[in-house]
């Protein structure tokens, strides 16, 4: 993809030079090398987008169901070159998509085909999905806070940080402003949210995979967060990725405080028993660790197969990451 550079002047259009091309494999690298920078700030704006996963239905699934239906959605758009604005795709309440097999969803995204088939009707019951004659449709209404504001600003300010970093590794000459990538956002929005839900959902998948089920996960991940927030008041920047990982996340770590389940209820929107019971999960498989104020924090036994999702997920970020900046690059 292309990147900022000298810029080549055509019709309207500022496009930027080919020489001065980024790739994802190159920001991928920068990830990497930076791991320790990143991580503080990517973790809590991961878990800021699953709380509000979990608080749209109180249901994992049902958000999976709704987000890959507007996957297809995103695809069928694209294949007959439709691309809608911000305020475009938002003033239409009613999204119409197409026929739901309930084989693919089970399939797709690892569920029962009999709890695939309840969670539709479920959605049905909330007016969530409507059937308009021979049309499928999603209303928008009956979702709470349905406009991601908030993702795409947290989002931006993230990849504006990444940007940094890249100009430091020499990749691109000029950082790129949250603004700038909020504004391309908003212009592109149904191609930039196809993106990102292909960046998210795998996340999803891939951690239920490891934790057996997205509550688990969405407990343990907030543990994690609140750990990994509390290192950027070290001096972590000319550690190694593993030397990090050994002195914050290992299972005799004493650097943090944890959260203890009042608070990661608080913060998740899960309720208090559930979280209870999935902590003491954790435990259990020695993801957590309990101080004796009872305080959760990252187990450290489970470090490689944390960071082989983790890998999963940074190779998506990154090929988001290059085609947001290159759209960002054309004015």
């Amino acid at each position: 993809m292309f990147i900022l550079g000298k810029n080549i002047k055509l019709m309207s259009l500022t496009l930027p030079e080919i020489t001065k091309q980024i790739h994802s494999e190159d920001i991928r690298k920068v990830i990497e090398k930076r791991f320790n920078t990143i991580l503080p700030i990517w973790a809590p704006m991961q878990l800021a987008w699953l709380n509000g996963v979990y608080r749209t239905f109180n249901d994992y699934e049902k958000f999976m169901i709704v987000m890959f239906l507007m996957m297809k959605t995103f695809d069928t758009y694209s294949k007959n070159l439709v691309m809608l604005n911000f305020d475009e795709f938002f003033d239409q309440n009613m999204v119409e998509i197409e026929t739901i097999n309930i084989t693919e969803l089970s399939k797709n995204l690892n569920i029962p085909k009999e709890t695939a088939r309840r969670k539709i009707i479920e959605l049905e019951e909330l007016g969530t999905v409507k059937r308009i004659n021979k049309k499928i449709i999603i209303d928008r209404n009956t979702w709470p806070n349905i406009k991601p504001e908030d993702s795409i600003k947290r989002m931006s300010n993230f990849l504006s940080n990444l940007s940094n970093m890249c100009v430091e590794e020499g990749l691109i000459s000029t950082p790129i402003k949250s603004e700038r990538l909020v504004e391309t956002s908003k212009k592109h929005f149904s191609l930039i949210w196809s993106l990102y839900y292909d960046m998210q959902m795998p996340m999803l998948l891939n951690h239920k995979k490891l934790y057996g089920d997205l509550e688990t996960f969405h407990v343990c991940g907030t543990c994690i967060s609140n750990d990994a927030l509390h290192t950027k008041k070290a001096d972590i920047s000319k550690i190694s990725k593993e030397l990090y990982l050994e002195k914050y996340f290992s299972s005799d770590s004493k650097y943090f405080t944890g959260v203890n389940a009042m608070s990661i209820s608080d913060i998740t929107g899960i309720p208090r028993a559930t979280v209870i019971r999935k902590l003491n999960k954790l435990l259990k498989l020695k993801f957590l660790k309990i101080d004796n104020k009872k305080h959760y924090s990252s187990g450290g036994v489970h470090t490689k197969k944390l960071l082989a999702v983790q890998k999963i997920v940074f190779d998506r970020l990154s090929k988001f990451a290059e085609r947001l900046y290159h759209l960002s690059s054309i004015k």
